[in-house]
């Protein structure tokens, strides 16, 4: 049987008049919207749609913006079911509210509390990221041990075949980037990130963390979710709260993930939410199978036409 999986990405993908669309045309998709504002105390709508865009990149603002227009986005799929589901860091929140295990509310408030704490981490430790392109990631996981002479680095996302972001603190990362470019990577490129995201450096978000993930309700999931802790699927609510706590500062085991997917049976991926950044890293790795995209109403349509 042909199965689709719903993936959600993460922070990156947002862009300044997200959900707007869905916000003007789609009246379920208004009163999520302003349930949102109301749950939060605060005009995250106004964010979404008028920027500015350096209020949008704040890390506290750009994870509920995310997280908020992949769920409406979600809702608005009616006539195609999820065999299964993964998001991309963040998207791992808006993946569990798919599949039943979160409430939205429950997760509006964490994604929203995650970024708070991410960006106060950001803070307290200065470090930064940085992409690598162009070799093994077994090969970017020693030049990182290599490099953490320097300071704390290590891989945070393998993203598709040849694509690593490296994370940690500024001299251990760049000490990494050196290496990187004498192994002959293809592209090694810092990125405009505001923290150290998915390594030690995110230490201090945990703990706020781990507290708010103890008070909220989680259910076990009602189809499976590719974690990116470990890549695989999970459902039971004991693993989940779990793996969302350690993920903070472990790598996204994104290729794997979509790898694992395909070996379980999905044959279609659909990109739920902003931008397309998850369907171009599906394709590289694994080219066979059909990808898609619901980042406004219209894409609702060609999606379940083509279904």
């Amino acid at each position: 049987m042909t199965k689709i999986a719903f993936v959600f990405p993460g922070q990156g993908s947002q862009y300044v008049g997200m959900a707007r669309d869905f916000y003007d045309n789609a009246p379920s998709a208004k009163e999520t919207i302003n349930s949102a504002d109301r749950i939060l105390g605060a005009s995250l709508s106004t964010i979404c749609f008028d920027g500015p865009e350096d209020e949008l990149r704040q890390t506290r603002n750009t994870q509920p913006a995310i997280f908020l227009h992949s769920v409406v986005a979600a809702q608005m799929i009616t006539s195609l079911k999820a065999d299964m589901v993964a998001g991309h860091s963040l998207g791992e929140y808006s993946a569990l509210v798919a599949a039943n295990a979160i409430s939205f509310e429950d997760g509006l408030r964490l994604v929203r509390l995650r970024g708070e704490l991410m960006q106060s981490a950001g803070q307290e430790q200065k470090g930064t990221m940085a992409a690598v392109v162009g070799l093994a990631p077994e090969v970017v996981e020693s030049l990182c041990q290599e490099a953490s002479v320097c300071g704390v680095v290590q891989p945070a996302n393998f993203n598709s075949p040849g694509q690593v972001v490296i994370s940690g603190s500024v001299d251990g990362v760049r000490k990494a980037m050196e290496l990187s470019k004498q192994k002959g990577a293809k592209m090694v490129k810092e990125l405009v990130v505001s923290g150290a995201f998915h390594s030690p450096l995110m230490e201090s978000a945990r703990e706020g963390l781990r507290e708010a993930l103890d008070r909220t309700t989680i259910n076990d999931a009602r189809i499976p979710v590719y974690a990116n802790v470990t890549a695989e699927p999970v459902t039971r609510s004991n693993e989940i709260r779990e793996l969302l706590f350690r993920q903070l500062t472990s790598p996204v085991r994104w290729e794997q993930s979509v790898r694992n997917m395909v070996r379980d049976g999905a044959v279609r991926f659909v990109e739920v939410g902003p931008g397309k950044v998850l369907q171009g890293l599906t394709k590289r790795t694994e080219s066979a199978v059909q990808t898609a995209g619901v980042d406004k109403l219209a894409d609702v349509g060609l999606l379940e036409s083509a279904a």
